[in-house]
């Protein structure tokens, strides 16, 4: 794919406080970490922070806006806290824009965490709650051949913020890499989308907000509210990842 990159970010969800006052949105957070891999792809003439990348965002729950097909030349679908298998309106026009594009040969996709699952979902897999609970915090995946290959890491540590699951792969979809309480990790399809179900674009202060929010919910019960703060600052690979997806873009 030729640069400049028009990357479609769709906002599926706000951010909590201090990180909307950071950011602006999960829109912001995107931007941030997709400027910083172009970066450390260390290819200035083609891609930068300051080169070869145009970002539009999208707030498709509240105001349910897309962006104009011809505009873009690629979609992230962030993460959120709804569930990727309920019908609300607004899921079900996701679902159905991103069935539009598996159709079609030129736009290519993103998904994470829940946009992992909603393009898992359109593309046909099964998604749902899992039956091993809460993924947290810095964890390890255990990556495939192909995993290693596009995210160029033997072993992947990620943040982690869910209890959804993409139950198999869709069809014609390459394996990325497996946890122990979640087995679609992440999945491939040249030139058509790349999604990782965890949060390559979180850091220790976005962790420790939602962590907190949760625990005072009573969603996260104290030892495991502890357990993933213990964790929360442990070294992470979100940006080898998001420098795994400009490749992805890069692509012919």
């Amino acid at each position: 794919m030729k640069t400049p990159l028009r990357i479609a970010i769709l906002e599926c969800d706000t951010p909590l406080t201090k990180t909307r006052e950071k950011y602006g949105g999960y829109g912001g957070v995107f931007k941030d970490l997709l400027s910083r891999a172009a970066d450390a792809l260390t290819i200035p003439d083609m891609i930068s922070s300051n080169k070869g990348l145009e970002f539009s965002v999208y707030d498709v729950v509240n105001k349910q806006e897309y962006p104009d097909l011809e505009s873009i030349d690629a979609v992230l679908l962030s993460g959120s806290k709804y569930n990727s298998f309920d019908n609300d309106p607004w899921i079900v026009k996701l679902v159905e824009f991103v069935e539009k594009l598996l159709k079609q040969d030129r736009i290519r996709m993103i998904g994470v965490c829940f946009g992992h699952q909603i393009i898992g979902r359109a593309a046909g897999a099964r998604v749902g709650r899992s039956d091993d609970g809460w993924e947290i915090s810095v964890l390890p995946v255990e990556l495939t051949e192909k995993g290693k290959e596009l995210f160029q890491l033997d072993t992947l540590n990620i943040h982690q913020m869910h209890r959804d699951v993409v139950y198999e792969y869709p069809e014609g979809a390459e394996k990325l890499g497996a946890s122990p309480r979640c087995l679609v990790q992440g999945m491939y399809v040249r030139r058509k989308y790349i999604t990782v179900q965890g949060h390559p674009e979180f850091n220790s202060d976005i962790v420790t907000e939602v962590a907190e929010s949760r625990h005072a919910q009573k969603i996260f019960p104290d030892a495991q509210y502890e357990d993933a703060i213990a964790r929360v600052g442990n070294p992470h690979d979100g940006l080898a990842v998001a420098q795994g997806f400009l490749r992805f873009l890069l692509e012919d």
